[in-house]
């Protein structure tokens, strides 16, 4: 229930935002070396791989306007969640065609939904944010993304995944993360969350076991390992976090195409075998 004093959130639905950014080399330059991709085509006019947007568009909060947890304070564009923690919870894209090397992009961006809810861990609070990015020429990706916010934590917060990692697999990898790798992935998508990089933050504050794998990165894991196996570009994707993973730890990635061959099932588990992330990859003709 809304206590005396706070703001309505509902209200937050219906705001907009542009950005506009140059997808320029150096970004995606950075994004091969973190993904030990030294082959790949990144000259201007090239197309930017999929996903890869993400390194883009991000906002350059000043150091003054910073909250606690190293994000821009709330109340812009997205709303004041009185809640502490904060996480992508699901994401779904449509990729229209490539962004390509050297062109000048927009993002408009617009609140959709904001849900509260009651979870295990406590109170929840749901923001669902669509995202529309163009070209000069015309629209190219279509994406949701669905934040969450949560209290903080008790001294037992249960654990959400109960799913094994499917044992009828047709391809798996491992990827380990390091505090390198997080580091590297915070500063390309300019993400000062401190769960990703401060030790001391992320377990003492926060509560979790150790630094976060950033959701947007599992998933681009999970993608870039169904590409490559399937070797198809993909139309959508959509993705659902279900528990964290950390840095130091296993990440098995593993997937399954449908019969049809229109899509791949894909997820990421951490050290247990349960599923962290689920994932479906639809295909284009």
């Amino acid at each position: 229930m809304k206590q005396a004093g706070e703001p309505d959130l509902k209200t937050w639905v219906g705001r907009e935002e542009v950005r506009e950014d140059i997808v320029t080399p150096a970004h995606a330059l950075g994004a091969a070396a973190l993904f030990d991709r030294p082959d790949a085509q990144l000259h201007p006019g090239d197309p930017l791989p999929r996903g890869w947007h993400w390194f883009y568009f991000n906002p350059a909060a000043p150091q003054s306007a910073l909250g606690p947890d190293g994000h821009p304070r709330r109340g812009g564009f997205l709303p004041p969640v009185p809640l502490p923690r904060r996480m992508w919870a699901s994401g779904s894209l449509r990729f229209h065609g490539p962004l390509r090397i050297g062109t000048a992009a927009t993002r408009r961006s617009r609140v959709a939904a904001v849900e509260e809810k009651d979870g295990r861990s406590g109170k929840l609070v749901f923001v669902t944010v669509h995202h529309a990015i163009t070209d000069p020429a015309r629209l190219v990706v279509e994406e949701e993304q669905q934040l969450v916010y949560r209290e903080a934590p008790k001294a037992r917060t249960p654990t959400r995944a109960d799913d094994p990692a499917p044992t009828d697999f047709e391809w798996s990898e491992t990827f380990t993360p390091d505090p390198i790798t997080l580091f590297r992935f915070s500063a390309l998508a300019f993400n000062g969350h401190r769960i990703h990089y401060d030790h001391p933050y992320a377990t003492g504050v926060e509560g979790y076991r150790g630094l976060v794998v950033h959701a947007p990165l599992t998933a681009l894991l999970v993608l870039q390992a169904a590409e490559g196996r399937v070797r198809r570009k993909p139309r959508a994707f959509q993705f659902q976090s279900v528990d964290p993973l950390f840095s130091g730890e296993p990440i098995t990635l593993g997937g399954r195409t449908r019969p049809d061959g229109k899509a791949t099932e894909a997820w990421a588990a951490g050290p247990t075998g349960m599923i962290a992330m689920k994932a479906t990859v639809e295909w284009g003709d």
